[in-house]
């Protein structure tokens, strides 16, 4: 019986090895995608932590959101291959930054109020292995950002 529990153990151990090891490599490939296509594009880019990067294009005169806030929003979203996946209007979509993508909740609170810019999201922050129809698992996502106002 010892022996079956210990085996179990071992098992189990290796198995959760094994994910944590696909989520650091997967981190690394979403890594080298972002960094590839910021030097493609010449951006300035910069990481605000957990391999995600902002890109301030036009530094708003308002507020920043806090993480929680409302927001109205105009933005695209697409793939590094430039495809896009989602675009608002250009009047925006309201949005409570705690009900979306962790890569918003976390990246638009760099936005000044007027601002525009870009987010470069890691498929970690986005939607990982459980994404929406239209968008592959693992996807790095890139999203043109204008804050339009906080509500």
């Amino acid at each position: 019986m010892k022996r079956i529990f210990l085996l179990l153990l071992v098992a189990l151990t290796a198995v959760q090895c094994n994910d944590d090891d696909d989520s650091v490599d997967q981190a690394a490939i979403d890594n080298e995608i972002i960094l590839q296509y910021i030097a493609d594009n010449d951006l300035d880019a910069q990481d605000i932590g957990r391999g995600l990067y902002f890109v301030d294009e036009e530094t708003g005169t308002g507020e920043n959101p806090t993480a929680s806030s409302t927001v109205r929003v105009a933005y695209r979203g697409y793939f590094p291959s430039g495809q896009v996946f989602d675009l608002s209007d250009p009047g925006g979509v309201v949005f409570s930054l705690n009900q979306v993508i962790e890569g918003w909740t976390i990246g638009i609170p760099y936005f000044k109020t007027g601002g525009k810019g870009m987010l470069l999201i890691p498929s970690a922050l986005a939607y990982g292995t459980n994404p929406p129809p239209g968008i592959p698992a693992n996807s790095v996502l890139i999203f043109d950002i204008h804050l339009i106002n906080i509500l």
